[in-house]
């Protein structure tokens, strides 16, 4: 009978799923008109901030029942139609995301291109506004810009977008000091704060297991952290070293990929892809450590604070003006 009653479980969630999805649209709809109505009567009008606390009185006299119309939340919504009027191309991802998300978003992102960004992960990733500030905090816009991934050449033939899915550096602010050291703890502590490795490495990773066994002759080994893409549809054994990068970690994590593809992975699954996780790397080491390598691998480094905003936008800059 359980599978029965899931059917109507199901029917009753992708219900929920659509009205949300239809009720967020007409919202934002709604806040976009009255945004593009107040900037047009200020430019025709000279209406000023009087007018609008008048509009936002009159509103809570008229319709004590609604909620969020104050005079600051009714500049607000101008702010929203004056920025993405001239763009079209963001105009269905505005919709597609919470108010909260998209004020967020207006009020930190700095250029179209980060607002573009922003949007596009929230919707993709399905972000809480709690997720999408931490993820804002995090820098992920200047990092993704500036950090091309280490990647094998075979990891690039495999996937194509794979810069995309996969980071040069991951910031682990939720993780202490004391806690990275030695790798053991570093891996217990990640796994006691799972949720927010994943917000970190994004939400298509779905957690497997730790120091994940694999028997090979009469030897045991362990994976340190095994994951599951959806996306890829394929496993993802991440390597976690409290140290700098050495060339010789890959011909452990080859072996581990080899030995995954051979006796776990799943017929329709496609090849499992390696992550090395290192303290600190030397990008010309791993360049020619990765330019042999037949497996699909990427190395990667990790910071346990959050980055300094400023220096990374000056960064930044100094990459665009190169160009």
């Amino acid at each position: 009978m359980s599978v029965q009653f899931e059917q109507i479980t199901t029917l009753i969630r992708n219900t929920h799923q659509t009205v949300s999805r239809v009720a967020n649209k007409a919202l934002i709809d709604l806040y976009w008109t009255i945004g593009e109505y107040i900037s047009k009567r200020v430019e025709a009008e000279h209406w000023g901030k009087g007018v609008v606390k008048e509009l936002a009185d009159y509103i809570e006299k008229t319709s004590p029942e609604t909620k969020g119309f104050s005079a600051s939340n009714l500049w607000r919504m101008k702010q929203f139609y004056e920025t993405y009027t001239t763009d079209t191309k963001l105009a269905t991802l505005l919709r597609e995301i919470s108010w909260s998300n998209n004020l967020l978003i207006l009020s930190r992102a700095k250029s179209a291109e980060e607002r573009e960004f922003y949007l596009r992960l929230a919707l993709k990733e399905r972000l809480s506004n709690r997720e999408l500030n931490r993820q804002i905090n995090s820098c992920i816009f200047e990092r993704s810009m500036l950090g091309q991934a280490k990647l094998a050449p075979m990891l690039r033939d495999f996937i194509p977008d794979a810069e995309n899915l996969f980071r040069d550096q991951y910031v682990m602010e939720f993780i202490t000091g004391k806690e990275a050291k030695p790798e053991n703890t570093f891996r217990l502590a990640l796994i006691h704060k799972m949720k927010n490795f994943i917000l970190e490495l994004g939400k298509d990773f779905i957690y497997m297991d730790e120091e994940y066994r694999l028997q090979v002759g009469m030897s045991d080994f362990r994976i340190d952290l095994l994951f599951y893409h959806r996306e890829l549809q394929c496993l993802v054994a991440f390597e976690l070293k409290t140290d700098a990068f050495k060339p010789e970690y890959l011909g452990q994590l080859n072996f581990y990929l080899e030995a995954l593809d051979r006796d776990v992975k799943k017929p329709k699954e496609n090849p499992s892809i390696g992550v090395l996780l290192c303290k600190s790397k030397d990008d010309e080491v791993v360049e020619y450590a990765l330019s042999r390598s037949m497996s699909p691998t990427m190395v990667a480094e990790y910071q346990l604070h959050l980055p300094d905003k400023k220096i990374l936008q000056e960064r930044m800059k100094q990459l665009f003006e190169q160009m």
